[in-house]
């Protein structure tokens, strides 16, 4: 079943939600509006005659924002979702569903129907993960603090704490040092595989691989991001499970750090993103330059090491 979802976003950046009625499966779960492509229509036509019906708006400017294959005990669908952000009309409900607008940020995952999380974690997370360098020592301390601030005030949004050399209370130390600074800006920052450490500080953890094959279900709340480390189709299908975020993807391309390593090459790493549920960034010789070559290929952005530091 091939279903359309929008993502409508207002002036104010806020996204427009709708309640699965009484009667429905999942009723009370909040949904992004659309619904089934009928014979012969593509997904922008379908999506444009569903906004239509249920809303009353007609759309001007859709652009396309993940899709999501996911199944509903024996039924299989594949969430098509588009981010809408011109339209005419003002929206409002013409099936007797409610509506609310609410910031993304703002939205509680566990409200959301289970495949429409991975379109909130789509809508939320930015084109570009840096991850710190894994052989940074820790007599780098005040110099990565200042180089972690340095890339939250000019714009990351999105960074992974992996610093393996270090004691993992002084990792936890830089973490609690940057929090107040990326609240203020709207960062989210990842400690790599500590999961006590980011419940205990409320941020996210990024799982390697030996991690995720161990866990049987989501290690913290949806409120803080989880993320996997991930090589092939085995391992996203774990990760969708687990209810991880997002996941990384590598190797895409030969690095220096892992120069025995396979690279997928983009159109295998495309064919396994399009068939993943859930956001997926492209690691492995990967630079920030490369973000729109990355999203052509199904990734919701790129994720690296040394060409996110050039002052490292």
């Amino acid at each position: 079943m091939h279903v359309v979802a929008a993502a409508l976003i207002d002036a104010d950046g806020r996204l427009l939600l709708a309640q699965r009625p009484p009667g429905k499966h999942l009723a009370g779960a909040w949904e992004f509006p659309g619904g089934k492509l009928e014979a012969g229509e593509t997904p922008l036509a379908a999506l444009a005659r569903e906004l239509d019906e249920e809303l009353g708006v007609a759309v001007e400017q859709a652009t396309p924002l993940i899709r999501i294959p996911w199944r509903y005990n024996h039924h299989e669908l594949l969430l098509d979702a588009w981010c809408v952000t011109r339209w005419r009309g003002e929206p409002r409900s013409l099936e007797g569903q409610a509506l609310r607008w609410q910031l993304p940020i703002d939205v509680d995952p566990v409200q959301l129907a289970p495949a429409d999380r991975p379109l909130l974690q789509a809508l939320r997370l930015p084109k570009s993960y840096p991850i710190t360098p894994a052989d940074a020592p820790l007599v780098q301390r005040d110099h990565w603090r200042e180089q972690l601030a340095a890339a939250i005030v000019y714009g990351e949004r999105l960074l992974q704490l992996r610093l393996p050399l270090w004691p993992r209370d002084e990792v936890r130390e830089l973490a609690a040092d940057l929090l107040p600074l990326a609240e203020r800006y709207g960062a989210q920052l990842l400690l790599n595989e500590d999961i006590d450490g980011a419940r205990a500080l409320g941020v996210g953890v990024h799982l390697k691989k030996a991690q995720l094959v161990t866990l049987a279900e989501r290690p913290l709340p949806w409120r803080q991001l989880i993320a996997a480390s991930c090589h092939d189709a085995e391992e996203l299908a774990h990760a969708v499970a687990l209810g991880a975020d997002f996941a990384t993807l590598s190797p895409v391309a030969t690095t220096a750090s892992h120069p025995g390593a396979t690279p997928l090459g983009w159109p295998a790493f495309h064919a396994l993103a399009e068939a993943a549920a859930l956001p997926v960034y492209a690691l492995g010789g990967m630079g920030p330059s490369m973000s729109r070559e990355a999203c052509a290929a199904g990734a919701q952005g790129v994720a690296g090491i040394g060409g996110f530091w050039p002052d490292s």
